[in-house]
């Protein structure tokens, strides 16, 4: 039995840096679902998730942090639903890379809100040049009206940017549920 203090959702587009953000913060030896990427329309990466990615994250005070990672790709959506039950909150990653990202942290925004109370965005993949600037993601805050996500610009396979998005997200916590 996994015996973990707080659960923490890792969801987002394919190709964004969800199991590599789990490899970089695990303490132990990730379970990884990853097979080889029959969808290479949506992303030419070898392999992709395809079930759940597991690691934990040991915090200095002892604190246990479960980090579950979704696969990416809609037609297993099925199990996002499974994978956030008890979760602390979700972190989505989002691929500034792809065509038009703010179409995709849209959608999985809108379908995670019901699921998660407590979201935080990390946007991945600043590296890779594109015609989108980062001025997209503050036009997108700007237009939000009726809740309002922190967003981080992070490289995923970077534990200290991923350690500031897990801070984020139990001071969210924090402040939103008096935990």
């Amino acid at each position: 039995m996994i015996l973990h203090q707080y659960k923490v959702v890792f969801a987002g587009t394919m190709g964004a840096g969800k199991s590599e953000a789990i490899k970089a913060l695990s303490s132990i030896d990730v379970v990884s679902t990853e097979a080889i990427n029959t969808d290479t329309q949506s992303h030419t990466k070898m392999f992709t998730t395809v079930g759940i990615d597991y690691g934990e994250l040991i915090l200095e005070d002892g604190t246990t942090v479960g980090l579950y990672g979704t696969p990416g790709q809609e037609r297993f959506d099925f199990i996002w639903d499974v994978i956030c039950k008890g979760a602390l909150g979700t972190i989505i990653l989002i691929d500034h890379s792809i065509d038009d990202p703010i179409s995709h942290l849209n959608f999985y925004i809108d379908y995670f809100k019901t699921l998660a109370d407590n979201i935080i965005i990390g946007i991945t993949h600043l590296d890779i040049k594109t015609s989108n600037t980062t001025a997209i993601y503050r036009e997108w805050e700007d237009s939000q009206t009726e809740n309002r996500y922190p967003l981080f610009f992070v490289d995923a396979r970077n534990k200290e940017d991923l350690l500031l998005l897990i801070e984020a997200l139990i001071v969210n916590a924090e402040v939103q549920f008096a935990i």
